[in-house]
């Protein structure tokens, strides 16, 4: 099925917004047998069940689900199952978010934070750019429990804004759920929203991402994959996996948005057809950015690097993403390509770490099956 594009302002504009029809399964291709076999293999090792969609050229070649839901429940996963994204959230919303005000040029990438949170103080921080919170560059640590620490949103917020930073600004690349947090109050800043409300009216509802939001209602329970066992031996469904999101009630910039693989693919889609329609600023965003040398991030989005996940064989402008709970997406305009894969590897526990080496396995298989024989 073709996906109707739509305007997201400022970003590209490929037709009208209009109803769009369910996703449609795709038909059985048996190029694909090797990668749907060996995800199979990996059940009850790697994830207790896992979501792949492939797709290239406007369609999805492949939508297939392996295993069952978790630890303790045996159903079977199903292409609509919903999974907590982790930081997939980072380049699916916060990205997107930031993509479209400049754009709408009320974001400028290489304007001072200060600009838009005046919060945002301590030591060199005044040098800190939007830019720099996009390459995870700015010099913020990587982490604090801010779960433990602070008492409400706004709290968790403003020790966000104040913790002193490590490194010089641009210095050094430290991946950071912090910056993500500031970044952010940017965009509510910028749009007077909170960031779930910003994202639903200009991005999953014109994309007619359906499955995709921010705190799941309970109707949706049923058909969300659980995540991990926590220290009380209840296993989280339905609520945000990362403790300092949940203190934030739910809604941040680094962690919190739940998501289907259909709903991924016409993100996906989108993204391609605004990439060959040369838009300006996906171009800008997804392209490594050099800050600091060395480093394979693009603004947000990550690119192919030695160990990636996206495997050996996806081409040089490829950028994608992972996330904590077992999730990650690759996009590959050089191939026309898309690759999403979303499981709950963290249930019972986050210390199974098997999923770092099936991700690249599987982009490699995947592009085996659509490289001809020689």
């Amino acid at each position: 099925m073709k996906l109707t594009m739509v305007a997201l302002a400022g970003v590209v504009a490929c037709g009208p917004a209009s109803a769009a029809p369910a996703r449609s399964p795709a038909p059985v291709d048996s190029r694909f047998d090797p990668v749907v076999s060996y995800l199979r293999s990996q059940v009850d090792s790697a994830f207790p069940g896992a979501v792949i969609a492939v797709g290239r050229h406007d369609s999805v070649l492949l939508l297939s689900a392996v295993g069952h839901y978790g630890i303790d429940d045996p159903r079977p996963v199903t292409t609509e199952t919903v999974y907590d994204l982790a930081s997939l959230t980072k380049v699916i919303g916060l990205t997107t978010a930031c993509m479209i005000l400049v754009g709408e040029g009320k974001l400028d990438l290489d304007a001072p934070v200060q600009r838009y949170v005046p919060a945002f103080r301590g030591a060199n921080k005044e040098r800190v750019t939007i830019r720099h919170l996009l390459t995870h560059s700015s010099g913020l640590p990587a982490w604090r429990p801010l779960y433990i620490e602070a008492t409400t949103r706004a709290v968790a917020l403003a020790m966000a804004d104040t913790t002193p930073l490590l490194r010089q600004p641009g210095d050094t690349f430290v991946y950071s759920d912090l910056g993500a947090m500031v970044l952010t109050q940017v965009v509510e800043g910028l749009t007077g929203q909170r960031l779930d409300a910003y994202l639903d009216t200009r991005v999953f509802r014109p994309l007619h991402m359906t499955s995709t939001r921010y705190l799941p209602p309970s109707d949706w329970r049923n058909r969300i994959a659980p995540t991990e066992r926590s220290q009380d031996g209840t296993i989280i469904l339905g609520t945000v996996h990362d403790e300092n999101a949940w203190k934030l009630g739910g809604v941040s910039g680094h962690a919190g948005l739940f998501s289907s693989a259909p709903d991924l693919s016409r993100f996906a889609e989108w993204l391609l057809a605004a990439w060959r329609q040369d838009s300006g600023q996906v171009r800008t965003f997804t392209k490594r950015q050099g800050l600091p040398s060395g480093s394979s991030r693009a603004l947000g989005w990550d690119t192919p690097s030695e160990n990636s996940s996206a495997g050996t064989k996806v081409g040089a402008q490829a950028f994608g993403h992972t996330g904590f709970t077992g999730t990650s997406i690759w996009i590959d305009p050089d191939k026309d390509l898309f690759i999403i894969l979303l499981t709950n590897r963290v249930n019972p526990t986050r210390e199974n770490g098997r999923i770092a080496r099936v991700r690249p396995r599987v982009a490699d298989l995947v592009v085996d099956a659509l490289t001809p024989p020689q």
